[in-house]
């Protein structure tokens, strides 16, 4: 199934143009022509069955023929992952969660923390790009990147399971004894230098959950990506 990605399609929706870049991708890219039919996802839970009625590479547009409902992952799950210093690893965590199954992610920026700026459009068009491989039908929200302790004070009020992944010796439970199939879970993964000893702190007493996420010392993008697996695996 081909798949593509427009935000802006509702159930009330009849006919769609898409931007250029897309149209481009469609037409010129994929040679595809009137009368050929595929599929669309708003990234809110539906795919629409389409047919294009004018193939133009600076705007094609669709007919929608039809909609299914998709339902909702029977989790909800947010990573809060420090951006690391090369951004294409971040890019690669960004790409393999949404291909895994991931609610939130939420950049955020630490005492060790070497990238500090980040580039949102460009992450955003590695999730459009990621969601289209997989063929999903949610688009994971991105959020803006914000301190360590602006986010954990942020979640103070949560009712999510809330758990620090860190690398310093302490008291920490293996994050699959910790994790509930069907919750609102919260994972904080640092970045290549981890968290502060005083970061951590601040964390378990908002109510943080030291976890280990195995015996190997893991980077940080990849920590992300094992985390993600670990609660998509245990809600299968």
């Amino acid at each position: 199934m081909q798949l593509f990605y427009n935000s802006e399609i509702s159930t009330n929706n009849q006919i769609v143009t898409f931007n250029k870049e897309e149209s481009r991708h469609i037409v010129k890219v994929l040679r595809m022509k009137e009368g050929d039919i595929f599929k669309i996802t708003n990234g809110k839970g539906s795919f629409f069955t389409a047919e294009i009625v004018e193939a133009l590479p600076k705007g094609c547009t669709v007919k929608i023929i039809s909609e299914e409902k998709v339902k909702p992952l029977p989790y909800q799950l947010h990573l809060a992952v420090a951006p690391t210093k090369l951004n294409d690893r971040y890019e690669w965590f960004l790409e393999k969660a949404t291909e895994i199954g991931i609610s939130q992610i939420t950049p955020i920026i630490c005492d060790h923390s070497e990238r500090k700026v980040i580039k949102p459009e460009r992450y955003q068009k590695i999730i459009h790009s990621a969601v289209k491989q997989s063929l999903k039908a949610y688009v994971p929200t991105l959020n803006e990147a914000v301190s360590f302790k602006e986010f954990i004070n942020a979640t103070n009020k949560s009712s999510a399971l809330k758990c620090i992944a860190h690398c310093e010796e302490d008291n920490k439970k293996s994050l699959k004894t910790v994790l509930q199939p069907k919750k609102e879970i919260l994972i904080l993964i640092g970045p290549e230098g981890d968290f502060s000893s005083e970061e951590i702190m601040y964390a378990k007493q908002a109510g943080f959950i030291p976890v280990a996420l195995g015996e190997s010392r893991l980077r940080t993008e990849t920590a992300a990506v094992v985390a993600c697996h670990s609660v998509a695996f245990i809600n299968e």
